[in-house]
């Protein structure tokens, strides 16, 4: 970080801790009164608190959300937590917060809520009459190996579910922690059960640095993708969010590592900016990319139609327009460059063995085992 970006930051919040990714915490929208913060002349730099993260253990009802968007290919995903200590500033899922009285800012970041319960919630949910397997996506909304999975394991006590009875699963993750679970990765795949993907936003450290505060460095997620590709897990990349005038030259250049790294697949989706996180994101760019702020949400405006966001059904993640169609056809002429996506991997769901829990009973198509 430049001494200039360090003087703004400072000048606009003195009392925001290092280390996050969004600058303020602004009341959720549902709230009765707005809260606001201004500098007063009091605080420096060295002054500033230390936000630690406080994690609050949820007794959830349910764990899997169905999903009925066009936009996205799965219809049915889990997420074991709340709010993700990753801080990416530009975290489409950080408006989630407001629902619960919090702010989309840093209480996103900071104030996080586990479920310790999600294993047995999924196992009685996926045991269910009429449940039908199809595969389950995890990381869609926050992500399952974010640092508080290291001591709570419950995204690897999830995976031992899906094990257990041969359930298909994709997950999407910025760590390289969940290559501690190839124990369980590498059986699933082996079965055609599984598939990750690793999200690079950049190749520059210093940019994911401040993009994304406690994700892993781009290059241990790189080194995730090989350990996973070595070990025979099927892994592809997710070059997302684009984001005009910052990391959009980066395509070719993520890609290509990525491809180098074992990655047989790839995507990428535009910048989304809904709700708060629009102002989110326009505060982030003025503490450290003052410079650049006005040209990036230009751009962003042009590829969407005059507006930052476009919540439509089949707008949302991509623009239009000719810089759209351009960044979609490199995409595409890159893609087939590195053979990414030339073999596209189908998970099984005949596999499935529905759970028996006490007190309850095989059906009679479970008792006949499959037909030939």
């Amino acid at each position: 970080m430049t001494a200039e970006i360090q003087t703004i930051r400072s000048e606009t919040s003195p009392w925001l801790p290092s280390g996050r990714g969004a600058i303020s915490n602004s009341t959720g929208r549902f709230e009765t009164y707005q809260r606001t913060q201004a500098p007063d002349g009091w605080l420096h730099e060295e002054d500033k608190p230390s936000l630690r993260t406080h994690v609050t253990e949820e007794i959830a009802r349910s764990i899997l959300t169905k999903n009925t968007s066009p936009d996205v290919p799965f219809d049915r995903s889990i997420n074991a937590y709340r709010g993700c200590e990753h801080g990416c500033v530009y975290c489409f899922a950080r408006p989630t917060h407001t629902y619960l009285g919090l702010s989309a800012g840093l209480d996103f970041e900071s104030r996080l809520f586990a479920k310790p319960n999600a294993a047995q919630l999924l196992e009685q949910e996926i045991s269910r009459a009429g449940y039908q397997p199809k595969p389950i996506a995890m990381g869609t909304n926050t992500d399952p190996y974010q640092p508080i999975e290291k001591e709570r394991r419950i995204t690897r006590q999830l995976l031992k579910v899906l094990q257990k009875y041969d359930h298909p699963v994709t997950i999407l993750t910025k760590s390289r922690l969940i290559v501690r679970d190839l124990d369980i990765l590498v059986p699933m795949a082996e079965k055609g059960l599984v598939k990750v993907g690793l999200s690079v936003t950049t190749l520059d450290r210093n940019l994911s640095r401040l993009m994304e505060p406690r994700a892993a460095t781009p290059q241990k997620r790189l080194d995730a993708i090989k350990l996973l590709s070595d070990a025979g897990v099927p892994t592809s990349v997710m070059f997302a969010p684009v984001v005009p005038a910052l990391n959009d030259h980066e395509m070719e250049a993520v890609l290509s590592a990525a491809a180098h790294a074992g990655a047989k697949e790839a995507g990428f989706i535009l910048l989304r900016l809904p709700l708060e996180v629009a102002g989110l994101f326009e505060e982030w760019l003025e503490a450290h990319f003052p410079d650049r702020k006005k040209r990036v949400l230009n751009r962003l405006a042009a590829l969407r139609g005059g507006k930052l966001n476009d919540p439509r059904f089949k707008h949302r993640m991509k623009g239009n327009g000719f810089e759209a169609d351009l960044m979609k056809q490199r995409f595409v002429n890159l893609s087939k460059r590195l053979q990414l996506g030339v073999e596209k991997t189908v998970l099984d769901v005949a596999q499935f063995k529905k759970p028996v829990l006490k007190g309850g009973q095989y059906s009679m198509m479970d008792a006949l085992g499959p037909v030939n």
